[in-house]
Order: structure tokens, then sequence, then C-alpha cells
């Protein structure tokens, strides 16, 4: 998986390529005249029925080598079931992914099959870019996973992308760093906030400020549980619905967990922050705790160099209550201009529901969405791996109901989280100002995507 403090594009960006792209050609032109007025953008009025000679369709992703390698073998497969459908594949960096993106959907060729994250599901979807995969059914089963992980595809009713992996937040344990100063975990199972605080600050009491309990959570999906845990929801179709006292709350976190010594400092906090994986405390067993997605414990067991790591569930600020929820990794969507949307779909779902692929595939992207692959693939697995796999099944106990994706126009959600938070941290807002600033901001930019 990866880390979601990238440098991404937000409407701004995304307006400045498409306005690029229409000095291209007519057909960007009318990409954005219609997308201004809530046309469709490019779709095809194709049938979803399978062609009967030879057909060639495109598939694109971000992603490393790693993903490369795994996502050609799985496509070979899918070639040798179908031995008339030929994919030709496109991959780059993840910014460069979706500068790309824009100005190919720009120009009417975006690829039949693409890779799409939640920052940027309603983007795509709110324009008609992406098909409705209802429209295929008879080739793309969705019924394989759980049906709030579904929903999380959905923009205005529609499912336009297909959850391929997904993501559950919990703390990853470094039991070394515990064993080496004598401390023994709390019932991880129904702790709170306090509880988990409290035993944070005895790391660093108890190292003397060698290693650091935690860091506090610093992105979006830490604030939609944040928001689930106080009873509210972050977002609600295209307005921003956090309280200023609760966005206040978790602003003002990580400032008390600097100053009481959970975190070290400010300072330290800081760089932990802008630190890749490897360069952080945790990275280099100097931390004894981390609010992240499960799917990172193998990474940072890695980085750390020890394989006694656990993971335990999310603190909570009442105890056994479903504010969890299944956060989509990533999806694949299809193109709604895709001239062969049937054999699109029939890719889709050899990559989403194939045991073949899905072994091949693994957890690169994530845990499957999947539930029967996710079950499969833990069998086999060991050590950390077979840890994350089964961690959705610990949680379950406490999965609801699926948030609002992230609307339109908020895609820059996690930087503007951290911004406000060093704001905080380092003492030139107040909390409550720092959260009445930062709701106006996104409010104003979902407002200008509208």
């Amino acid at each position: 998986m990866e880390r979601y403090l990238l440098p991404y594009r937000g409407r701004t960006d995304m307006k400045r390529i498409w306005k690029k792209a229409m000095a291209a050609g007519l057909a960007a032109m009318t990409l954005w005249t219609t997308a201004a007025c809530g046309s469709s953008v490019g779709a095809s009025n194709v049938p979803v029925e399978p062609a009967d000679s030879d057909v060639t369709i495109r598939l694109s992703w971000w992603g490393g080598d790693a993903r490369i390698k795994a996502t050609e073998e799985a496509i070979a497969g899918f070639e040798k079931e179908h031995p008339n459908i030929h994919v030709e594949t496109e991959y780059s960096d993840w910014t460069g992914y979706w500068d790309k993106l824009a100005v190919q959907s720009a120009g009417g060729n975006a690829p039949d099959v693409m890779q799409m994250d939640e920052l940027y599901l309603a983007f795509y979807g709110s324009m008609d870019a992406l098909l409705d995969l209802n429209k295929a059914s008879d080739y793309l089963d969705l019924s394989t996973m759980d049906p709030s992980l579904k929903a999380m595809g959905q923009v205005d009713g529609k499912q336009v992308a297909a959850p391929m992996a997904t993501s559950q937040y919990g703390v990853i344990i470094n039991n070394d760093v515990l064993n080496d100063l004598g401390l023994t975990l709390p019932n991880t199972d129904t702790w709170t906030w306090d509880e988990f605080s409290a035993f944070a600050k005895q790391v660093t009491h108890k190292s003397d400020g060698k290693t650091i309990g935690a860091i506090a959570p610093n992105n979006g999906y830490g604030l939609q549980l944040w928001a689930r845990q106080h009873g509210e929801n972050l977002f609600k179709d295209n307005a921003v619905t956090i309280s200023p006292e609760t966005l206040a709350s978790f602003l003002q976190l990580p400032a008390d967990w600097a100053k009481n010594g959970i975190e070290g400092n400010a300072e330290r906090w800081s760089e932990n922050t802008a630190a890749t994986l490897n360069d952080t405390d945790f990275g280099k067993g100097r931390q004894a705790m981390m609010i992240t997605q499960a799917t990172q414990i193998t990474p940072y067991a890695q980085a750390a160099g020890t394989t006694n790591m656990t993971l335990a569930p999310m603190p909570q600020v009442t105890p056994g209550e479903k504010t969890m929820y299944l956060k989509p990794g990533m999806y694949w969507a299809v193109s709604s201009g895709s001239q062969h949307p049937a054999e699109a779909a029939m890719l889709v779902d050899y990559l989403v529901n194939d045991k073949n692929a899905g072994t091949i595939l693994g957890t690169e992207r994530g845990i499957p969405a999947n539930n029967d692959i996710r079950r499969m693939l833990a069998k086999d697995a060991a050590g950390t791996d077979r840890t994350a796999l089964d961690f959705m099944d610990k949680i379950q106990p406490t999965l609801g109901n699926p948030p609002s994706i992230t609307p339109n126009g908020a895609s820059e959600l996690d930087k503007i989280i951290v911004r406000y938070q060093q704001d905080v941290v380092f003492g030139k807002r107040k909390a409550l100002d720092a959260a009445k600033d930062m709701i106006a901001e996104l409010q104003e930019s979902i407002d200008f995507a509208s």
C-alpha cells in the first residue's frame, strides 16, 4: 500500500491539466464544456456485449516494479483464458499517473480499465467519465466482497468502480520495544484513547526519551474514524459536516502528545510526519506503536529488522461501538468511453475474483476485496503477512456503515490536515480557530469543484 502523505493534485491543478489538454484539440474543449454542464464525458453507446473477433483493451495503473511485475503476470493469465482479448499496459508513478489520466480523459483517449483512488473517484465519477458497472453485471461479479466495501465504489448512486483491495486502520505494535522496556500492553480489545495515550507515555518515560510511544493520526482515514467515534461524519454528500469542536480535538492531539512526550517533542513529530517509512522512528525501531493501515505491518517489520510485531484494534472513545469501516485501498474502473466495455469488465472480474490472479497479486495493492481470496492467501501466509490478512476478521464486530466518499474538490485532504496540525503543534493557531479555517477552506474547494 502507498503512504497517503504524497504530493498529489487538487482541483486547481486538475483544471490546469484540463486547460493544457484543451489547447491540444477540440476533444479536450468538448470535455471541459460538457463537464461544466454536468454532461457525459466521453461516454459511448457501445452495447456491453463481447465482440466475436479479436479486441485490444488498455489497462493503466500507478506503482513500482513489484506491482508492474505482478500485474503483467496476472494479465498473461487472463489473456490465456481469453485468447481473443489482448491487453496493452500503461503505468507510471503516482503524480505522473493522474496528470496523464487527466489529459487522456480530456482527449477522449482514456484507458479501458484504470486504477482509481478514493480521493479522485468523485472527480471522475461525477463527470460520467466512468462506466456504471451495473451495466456490466453479466461479466463482473461484485458479490464477493463486503457490501459496505462495494458501496464505497458508488458515486451519485452508480457503481462506478470495483474495490480491488481494502485497508483497515489499526495499531502496529513493536513487541521488541515493549519487551526491552519491561512493559505489558493493556487490554487492546477494549482500550480507550486515554488508556492508549497513558501507555504510550510510559514508553517515552521508561526509555528516557530514546524511544517514543506513538504518533497521532494525520490523514483523512484517521480523521474519518475520529469523526465517527465522536458520533459525526467528516463529509455528507458535498458538505463538510464534522463540527469545529471535533476537528479541533483531532488537530490538538499531536500538539498534546508532543508536549507530554508521547511523540518526543514538536520537532520530532514534524520529522516523523515528513519522513519516508524507513526513516521514521517506528521504521528504525525507536517507537513502540504506530497507528496506520494494517497492511503496513510487513514493510515496517522489514524496516525495523524484526518480525515480532502484532496488530491491535484502534483505541475508541466508546469501546465496542461500530465506528470502523472497510476503506477501499484502490479500485478498478472502466472508462465510460470504452469501445469494449464487456471485455474491460471481464478483465476487472478476473483481477478481482480469479484465484490464480489473487495468488499472483497477493497483498501488493492491499488486502484483497474478495473475501474468499483473502482467506485463501491467509492459509498459506506466515508472520506479519498472515497477521495483516487475519486482521479484517478481528475488527468485524466494530464495522459500521461506510461513510460518504471524499467529495470532488477535497482530494488534497491529507496535505491540508498536516498543514493545520503543524500550525497547532507549533503554536501558530489555536486548535478551534484552525478547525474553523480548515472547514472553510475545504468547503470552498468543494463548492468550487461542484
